[in-house]
């Protein structure tokens, strides 16, 4: 990323602000702005999140908002309610009572004296997630929101379940939020209150695994917030990015065909990360587009942000396995709007261990699967956060496991964008069962990348309304997979796999489960995209990377990164053990020192299906001469048969001494699950 000296406009920070609620609390913020606005008074931009202005975000905040400001937006970075320096406490995402507070501080903003009563949202994760959910509010001063790595589907297409299927982001996310609601505010801002205001967040501390596990069906827990409820409460205009690496790109797609709102999509080959810092590249200038999107909808600027195509993806060649990359070798595409005319489905019915060509008559073949728990140990994140090795690595030894099904070496070039889907004739001989579906891109030297995948959990298999199985009973089902842009070159083949697990991205089923599937019946339909380059746009090219000089910080320790697979063959216990330490680093501008370690451990034992748990330890601390603070939280998920169970413990400190202790131990029912 290029870093930019000169801006249109001088800036000024105020390096803390108070934001009043109607309750009377108040929320802590960052405040960017042009020193000109008291005078010319200028549009808003706000971002907010839990994850802690003064330090958590501090370098990434330091780079996009100072950037927007020197281009004539006032830019407000706020914490939500009982995070960071903010009044209150954070017991769950996306409330009542998060929004309310989101739509109080856009009138907060529209109400100063240096703003033309114009508002913006931007975001990614939860600040996009905030963006579209108020979005469909409609605040008064609301013009437009830009948003990164969002969903509109809190219950089908987010980091809990998917397919109906569990995720084991769904422990992970609790464990990072466990963690995060409950760190204590810094009293250089509150004062002496601080450690009230701590005491506060960690008496109403609660694993968040356990509200959501209370809801594993779709409920209204779950519709409410999720804007594909009713897409027509948007009215404003919408620019939606993604990367293919990322677990949110569905969404992209879904934005675009059904909200009736100026908007645009973008989805590169990034992970979760904002475009112009994505990884793996190539990186945009994203700054220079959030800008244009405002400057049109905030500004009335007649400046063609809205023109070109309603999609633009970075269509991905072939690259062998890794689980990480510098660069995806590719070339951007333009699509005049979504579902696009120029992709088309294509159905090959399912042969014995083969892929037919379009329009074969297959003659029906039943073939039994049930897949190993070790399936799943190298598909990677759910989503990758570029926290190598994260990414799904060489697909051969998961395609041991499962039922495989291929091409012949392909003829010519074939690209596929958007949804592949599996239409499966399927039976189980148990009442709860899962299946997996991967597609991967087969090199002539065996090497299988995998594209992309799919889970659904049988019960699921007539909505989200839970059925069980009827063991021995061929069901018609349909599997959407990921969307994706990829291209197979000539001489390589498309493979499909099938599997009956997939741990540890997914919790197993209750039991081993059996599948057959028949042939001939069953087929994969690719969304296949035809033409060539000439009709790909146009595309406007992509200015480079920028962004404002980030904040100064030291780091004092360095961190450590790891993902380890493990398998003792005399007991049978397998293990992923995924390691993220940040080290130690401090923040030169306030001298506070910030140290953070996760680890994430995945383990199972042979066939034993009641085996798979999950255990996610968080520690954090802070560090200003005598004021030193820590927080070890810990969440463990296991099961039986029927249920699942919970631990958690969480233990605070100053200094040594232990300030605060609890733990917690929890039995849920599986409910088809």
């Amino acid at each position: 990323m290029r870093v930019r000296e000169t801006f249109p406009y001088e800036t000024g920070e105020a390096e803390h602000v108070w934001v009043p609620m109607p309750d009377g609390s108040r929320l802590s913020g960052r405040l960017w702005r042009p020193r000109s606005a008291v005078a010319e008074p200028v549009p808003a931009v706000l971002e907010a999140i839990p994850y802690r202005h003064r330090d958590l975000t501090a370098v990434r905040d330091s780079i996009h908002h100072p950037y927007l400001a020197g281009h004539g937006y006032a830019c407000l970075r706020v914490d939500l309610r009982g995070s960071g320096d903010s009044d209150g406490v954070l017991l769950d995402e996306y409330t009542e009572q998060e929004h309310r507070d989101v739509e109080a501080t856009l009138g907060w903003l529209a109400e100063q004296p240096w703003c033309t009563g114009r508002t913006g949202m931007m975001g990614i994760s939860w600040g996009a997630f905030a963006g579209l959910q108020v979005a469909a509010r409609r605040p008064p001063s609301l013009g437009a929101v830009v948003i990164a790595s969002f969903t509109d589907d809190r219950y089908a297409d987010d980091m809990h379940y998917m397919g109906g299927c569990l995720l084991s982001d769904n422990l992970a996310e609790s464990g990072t939020m466990f963690a995060y609601s409950t760190l204590p505010p810094d009293p250089a801002v509150v004062g002496e209150r601080w450690r009230e205001m701590w005491h506060e967040r960690l008496d109403a501390a609660e694993p968040w695994i356990l509200k959501w596990l209370a809801h594993q069906r779709r409920d209204d827990y779950w519709r409410r917030a999720s804007v594909c409820e009713d897409y027509s409460a948007v009215q404003v205009p919408v620019f939606a990015s993604s990367g293919w690496a990322d677990g949110y790109s569905n969404a992209v797609f879904r934005a675009l065909e059904h909200l009736d709102v100026p908007r645009k999509g973008l989805i590169g080959p990034w992970s979760h990360k904002y475009p112009h810092l994505g990884q793996p590249g190539p990186a945009i200038g994203y700054l220079q587009e959030v800008v244009r999107w405002f400057d049109r909808w905030l500004r009335d600027d007649d400046n063609g942000a809205d023109d070109g195509p309603m999609l633009t993806t970075w269509m991905q060649d072939s690259v062998p396995p890794s689980t990480a990359y510098e660069e995806r070798p590719g070339r951007w595409v333009g699509e005049p709007g979504w579902p696009s005319p120029h992709v088309t489905p294509v159905a090959r019915p399912l042969a014995p261990h083969r892929i037919g060509e379009p329009g074969d008559d297959v003659a029906e073949h039943e073939l039994g699967l049930q897949s190993p728990l070790s399936v799943g140990q190298f598909a990677g994140k759910w989503a990758s956060y570029n926290a190598p090795p994260d990414l799904p690595y060489d697909q051969r030894e998961e395609d041991g496991g499962s039922l495989v099904f291929d091409t012949g070496p392909l003829r010519e070039r074939c690209e596929i964008l958007g949804a592949p889907v599996v239409e499966l004739d399927i039976a189980a001989d148990r009442p709860v069962a899962m299946v997996a579906a991967r597609l991967s891109d087969v090199a002539p030297d065996g090497r299988a990348t995998r594209v992309s995948y799919g889970l659904l959990n049988l019960t699921r298999r007539d909505g989200d309304d839970p059925r069980p199985v009827e063991p021995g009973r061929r069901y018609r089902v349909r599997l959407q997979l990921n969307g994706v842009a990829q291209t197979f070159p000539p001489g390589h083949r498309i493979r499909l796999s099938l599997s009956s697990s997939y741990w540890p991205l997914a919790w197993p089923a209750p039991e081993p489960a059996e599948l057959s599937v028949q042939t001939g019946a069953s087929r994969l339909v690719l969304p296949v995209r035809r033409g060539a380059e000439p009709d790909d746009g146009p595309v406007r090219p992509f200015e480079d990377p920028e962004g404002a000089a980030p904040i100064s910080t030291t780091q004092l320790e360095p961190g450590e990164s790891a993902w380890n697979v493990t398998r003792d063959l005399i007991g049978y216990r397998s293990a992923l053990e995924i390691v993220k330490d940040g080290g130690v680093l401090r923040h030169d501008d306030i001298d506070l020192t910030v140290a953070q370690r996760v680890v994430e451990r995945y383990e199972s034992i042979a066939e034993d299906f009641t085996s798979p748990r999950g255990d996610v330890v968080w520690s954090v601390s802070f560090c200003r001469g005598e004021w030193e603070t820590r927080t070890v939280s810990r969440t463990v998920l296991s099961c039986t048969p029927s249920t699942f169970e919970v631990y958690a413990e969480l233990d605070a400190f100053e200094g040594d001494h232990r300030v605060f202790s609890r733990t917690w131990e929890r039995s849920l029912p599986r409910d088809c699950l």
